[in-house]
């Protein structure tokens, strides 16, 4: 999960040859005395990119979790604490804060890495965020520059005070600037072609040294690496297009962990075959998207806010939660998830199903059923095509298939249309970012702790990168603007609230249900630091790769 997350892509079927048993990229360097070998981790969702201007998968910001800097990160209970930054203070007006970075530090090429580095990134984000950096803008919000007045002192200045940094610059993966800034040139649109493939610089623990799409990623011990030694000379990533083969692998001892994409069917399967089975409540969410961009040019009938909401009544979310999950999710509601604690607005209870209430909505509307019994709407019928990304498949697929019967009752058709990743948010945003033509999708998104960025998503600013719904609402945007920059927690609250009852309101999501995190590993290996929230090996946090080992 990256802390930008998310929308994410799908792998094909990795080959029986390519199974990790057994597999390591030979280095064997940096690990601690008596490391335990390789971990092996099995994942329906795969990297997207090994560019982090680009890369939207969870799995790609794992990756870069563990090669690059990043100034803090997180602790197993969401304390964020002390990086590559050992310390850092503020001024007195809040504008200025100023880290202390690690001495000595080199990438694994043995170039320096220095608070320059830092700097650099954040600066080229920021020169950028109107175009290649802009996926990564965000978290440079109320920036206006970076200094690094020595090796070790990184000195960002904001435009004002801001409630939420250290939530943002953890996101930002600190780039060598010398490998990256031949890249930063004109409109910096090189900075998005740059493939940054294996063997891939590092400044953190463990080094990309192995990679093919879709397949498999191979990450060894950085013997460079300036701080805390892994117990494991490295580990590997399999990616699986098919639940059922990543079940199969982890069963017979050819994966030693499962993670993000471990089905609720497997739960009792795992349990049955010895194997540590974990869930808890996750901050990612599932949802319908409407597109509500008042210049798409068909089906103009779902800008209606009583279509919009009859599609919320005849969503049947205990239906999906017991069929679809198997009880390993919470119905959904706003779109800041219920794990997130105090930015929940638990004052939002969402609609209740009820066909009764859709179909007088929709006949209020005037939109009346046609001798199939699917309504009309402007002379066509009301039958539309919902987008479906292929990791969205199996918990996804019995999802559609409930909406699709539930839908029909109130004379609205729908048909699901499977893509990869890439044809799915290009057919989103179609054409040339505009969102114009489609109408109806499925996806999902698993956002950092900090509700910025989920609260970013919804701006006009996120059209043509993370938004996937065309919605823009200039009150919402001015609100965005000001709940970061708000310092009492309570005051940023009532923002943030606010916020998701706009979006709740006018209904770009449908946002159907928070999934629980379900993890499984193989009892032969230990020192996994599982978080309530989101799960142990992720991006916001080193922990659990740094400690992992096999049992003694």
């Amino acid at each position: 999960m990256r802390a930008r997350t998310l929308i994410r892509t799908v792998a094909a079927l990795a080959t029986a040859g390519l199974l990790l048993a057994g597999c390591s990229s030979g280095s064997g360097s940096g690990p601690a005395k008596g490391a335990s070998g390789q971990l092996r981790i099995g994942s329906t969702v795969p990297i997207d990119s090994l560019n982090p201007f680009v890369a939207q998968s969870d799995y790609s910001a794992v990756v870069f979790q563990y090669v690059y800097p990043h100034l803090v990160q997180y602790d197993a209970k969401l304390n964020l604490v002390a990086d590559y930054a050992t310390k850092w203070t503020t001024s007195k007006d809040g504008r200025t804060w100023t880290f202390t970075t690690t001495p000595n530090a080199t990438w694994s090429d043995g170039q320096p890495l220095t608070a320059a580095d830092a700097a650099w990134t954040f600066n080229t984000i920021l020169k950028y965020q109107d175009g290649a950096t802009a996926n990564m803008a965000g978290f440079t919000a109320h920036l206006t520059k970076a200094a690094a007045p020595n090796a070790t002192t990184l000195v960002l200045t904001y435009q004002r005070p801001v409630a939420n940094v250290l939530a943002q610059v953890q996101n930002v993966d600190i780039l060598p600037e010398h490998i990256w800034s031949q890249y930063a040139t004109a409109d910096g649109a090189e900075l998005k072609r740059f493939a940054n493939g294996a063997p891939m610089v590092s400044g953190g623990p463990f080094i990309l040294t192995k990679y093919e799409k879709n397949q498999i990623a191979l990450l060894d011990a950085n013997p460079k690496w300036w701080g805390q030694k892994p117990h494991i000379t490295g580990f590997g990533l399999q990616f699986f297009s098919n639940e059922d083969a990543m079940i199969t692998a982890v069963k017979t001892n050819q994966l030693d962990m499962v993670g993000e994409g471990t089905p609720p069917t497997a739960v009792d399967a795992l349990k049955q075959g010895g194997l540590e089975v974990s869930t808890a409540p996750s901050l990612s969410m599932k949802t319908l998207i409407i597109n509500t961009n008042p210049a798409k040019t068909q089906h103009r009938e779902l800008l209606d806010p009583r279509v919009r909401e009859a599609l919320e009544y005849a969503t049947d979310r205990t239906s999906i939660i017991d069929t679809a999950w198997l009880g390993q999710a919470t119905p959904g509601t706003t779109i800041i998830a219920t794990a997130s604690g105090i930015w929940h607005n638990d004052s939002i209870p969402g609609l209740p199903f009820d066909l009764d209430k859709a179909n007088a909505l929709l006949d209020q509307a005037g939109f009346n059923r046609g001798s199939d019994g699917i309504r009309v709407a402007d002379g066509h019928p009301m039958s539309y095509d919902v987008i479906f990304a292929t990791d969205e498949k199996g918990t996804g697929d019995r999802t559609f298939q409930i909406l699709q019967s539930d839908f029909a009752k109130i004379g609205i058709r729908i048909n699901q249309r499977t893509m990869d990743a890439d044809a799915a948010f290009n057919a989103i945003m179609a054409p040339d970012g505009k969102y114009q033509t489609y109408d109806l999708a499925m996806w999902d998104w698993v956002p950092p702790v900090d509700p910025d960025f989920m609260l970013s998503v919804m701006t006009c600013a996120a059209w043509g990168n993370n938004s996937d719904s065309g919605y823009c609402n200039k009150e919402y945007d001015a609100l965005y603007a000001k709940q970061s920059t708000l310092l009492d927690p309570k005051a940023r609250k009532t923002v943030v609230d606010k916020m998701q009852q706009i979006v709740y309101d006018d209904r770009p999501y449908v946002v159907l249900n928070y999934p629980n995190i379900i993890e499984a590993h193989s009892k032969a290996w230990t020192g996994f630091v599982m978080s309530p929230e989101v799960g142990s090996v992720t991006n916001l946090s080193m922990e659990t790769l740094l400690n992992v080992h096999r049992v003694n």
